[in-house]
Parts: C-alpha cells; structure tokens; sequence
C-alpha cells in the first residue's frame, strides 16, 4: 500500500504533517519540491466560476448521460 503525507524538509530532519495511521515502520521515498510548488501548495486557490471551462460548452444532453436511474442506483447496491 502506498500512502502519501506532506512534510518540510528542514535542518536534516523531515517533519511530517500528520502521522500516517497504521504505519508503524516503512522504507520511503522523499521527493523534494521547487520552492515555488511550495508556495503555491500553501496558498490555495478558491475556486471560481469558469476557471475549468474549455472551448466546449455543457449541453443538456451531456448532464442527461450522467444522471443515474433507480436502475442504476439499484445495480449499485450489494
């Protein structure tokens, strides 16, 4: 199983943001970020409307193929 937890790379020691459940001892593979990427995964961005969208407009029909019927939500179901 893989897991991924943020942390700071600092003085020789790495500083984890949280304490991964259930991992009591693991090898690891540290990768380290520009100090850009830094900033900007500190700084979130709020989302705004159309800041998605592409050339392409949604149609109704796009909406209909993805809207479930009791059938589907009946197949769900164990």
């Amino acid at each position: 199983m893989l897991k991924t937890v943020a942390g700071i790379y600092r003085h020789g020691r790495i500083e984890l943001s949280e304490i991964p459940p259930d991992i009591v001892e693991s090898r690891i593979i540290v990768t380290f970020l520009d100090q850009e990427q830094l900033e900007m995964a500190s700084t979130p961005t709020p989302m705004s409307f159309g800041m998605f969208a592409g050339a392409n407009q949604s149609t109704t029909a796009d909406f209909r193929l993805a809207e479930f019927t009791d059938a589907d939500a009946t197949q769900l179901m164990p």
